[in-house]
């Protein structure tokens, strides 16, 4: 089995210290089952690393303690962690507002450790509601629990859905591996059986979903994919954008942005779905112009709305 990428297996070792640490001496084969390692030898080639992990002066009272023994696994950590955490203005704030997402996202109990030790800090900082307020997108909250649910047992979930970019309302089977906030959205991430592949799903275009008796295997701790992943065979339009609408260049993953002058900006776009370029283009209206690519499927989207206007034939 090939080796996990370095960024998911730094994101799985942060995962299991302060677990084991609080553990106090679990198994290794506990550890295994938890974080999906593939062996105990996967596992010890991470403890490993964690010898080499301190502050300076890295002497042995700033490095973290591992202890194998008979099995079981020990964390300790260096005694400089010990000491008072002493945060600047900003870097608390960051805290506040990075607590405030967690609890949003359903992580932490509202009246917990988490929720106590964030109003101290908000009261320390003189901040409220209307200084720090973290947002995630509105979803439907029956579908968002299901799925939520659903990806801590392990579950199989029917959805109905709606393909936002072909403009498409579908029934699949999916393995919800992974539910998430990004960009200000909800995500379900997992393995869709009508596809036959990994896709990622965006919740408040789930229409309904109907947890299934039957379970998928657990996987290690899987990572928050892109929301927006083109394919290179994808095509690229290419839109020259007038100053009021800049927007698009910071919305949307841009292939290129160019200084088009005057205040407007010559932005590359790679496009996954022709009804979302289509409405890209109508509600951009005069302030944006295709200066490369299929300026087609807007005029065609434009021509299905003004037909909607138009009286019935008798």
């Amino acid at each position: 089995m090939p080796r996990a990428a370095a960024e998911d297996r730094l994101r799985r070792i942060l995962a299991v210290v302060p677990w084991v640490a609080a553990e106090d001496g679990p198994t290794l084969a506990e550890v295994c089952a938890r974080f999906g390692y593939t062996s105990e030898t996967e596992l010890q080639e991470d403890l490993n690393l964690l010898f080499l992990c301190g502050v300076p002066p890295y002497t042995p009272d700033a490095l973290i303690e591992v202890d194998v023994a008979d099995g079981r696994v020990w964390i300790r950590y260096a005694d400089w962690f010990a000491r008072p955490l002493r945060l600047t203005a900003a870097e608390a704030l960051s805290l506040v507002a990075g607590s405030t997402a967690l609890l949003g996202a359903g992580a932490g109990d509202v009246e917990g450790p988490l929720a106590r030790g964030l109003a101290k800090l908000a009261a320390a900082l003189g901040v409220t509601e209307e200084v720090v307020d973290v947002t995630f997108g509105a979803a439907p909250a029956e579908p968002l629990e299901v799925l939520r649910r659903a990806a801590e047992d392990h579950h199989q979930v029917e959805i109905g859905y709606y393909t936002y970019s072909r403009d498409e309302q579908t029934t699949r089977v999916i393995d919800p591996h992974l539910v998430y906030a990004a960009a200000g959205q909800w995500y379900v991430a997992g393995f869709c059986h009508q596809a036959n592949a990994d896709r990622l799903f965006r919740v408040d275009r789930v229409t309904r979903a109907t947890r299934l008796e039957a379970m998928f295997p657990i996987k290690a701790a899987p990572a928050a994919p892109p929301v927006f992943d083109p394919s290179p065979a994808d095509p690229v339009i290419v839109l020259e954008l007038e100053p009021g609408a800049a927007w698009v260049a910071s919305q949307y993953p841009a292939e290129s942005v160019e200084d088009a002058g005057d205040g407007r900006q010559r932005v590359a776009l790679r496009v996954s779905g022709e009804a979302w370029l289509a409405r890209l283009l109508l509600r951009l209206g005069a302030d944006a112009r295709v200066v490369d690519g299929d300026p087609a499927p807007a005029a065609a989207a434009a021509r299905r709305i003004l037909g909607r206007y138009r009286p019935s034939a008798p």
